[in-house]
């Protein structure tokens, strides 16, 4: 299997491939990066529960409990949409951060004080790069 070069993109797209399979638990190799986005996606209702394991290669598995609407079905992540690429970075800082869907959603930004949430960044005051859009 070919490396992957854009982990967070991998990371995403194995979240919207398991949800259009109607999956209920997705798999997904760990770093820290994808730790992170994982608590953000969990603390915003997103999931519903994860659990970091660790394997054999050190590296470990991130594995998420994907949640569901109870009456029609439907994946509560609508859309998760990569926002910088490693071709071409987004940064923006803490007075241009990007509202997703006028609130609803959430941007995921990496700053300098860690990974977080555009609301937390314009409550810290801190800009970076804009990983990626979930609502």
């Amino acid at each position: 299997m070919a490396a992957v070069t854009d982990t967070i993109a991998d990371f995403l797209t194995r979240i919207r491939n398991a949800q259009m399979a109607s999956h209920r638990i997705v798999d997904i190799p760990a770093s820290n990066e994808k730790k992170k986005i994982t608590e953000i996606l969990y603390n915003y209702g997103y999931i519903l529960k994860y659990k970091f394991e660790d394997t054999e290669n050190k590296q470990g598995v991130i594995r998420i409990a994907l949640k569901y609407d109870p009456i029609t079905r439907l994946p509560i992540i609508r859309e998760l949409l990569r926002v910088s690429k490693p071709g071409r970075r987004i940064y923006k800082g803490a007075t241009e951060l990007p509202r997703v869907i006028n609130g609803l959603g959430i941007a995921i930004i990496s700053t300098s004080k860690g990974i977080m949430t555009d609301k937390d960044a314009k409550k810290e005051n801190v800009g970076g790069e804009v990983l990626c859009y979930v609502y």
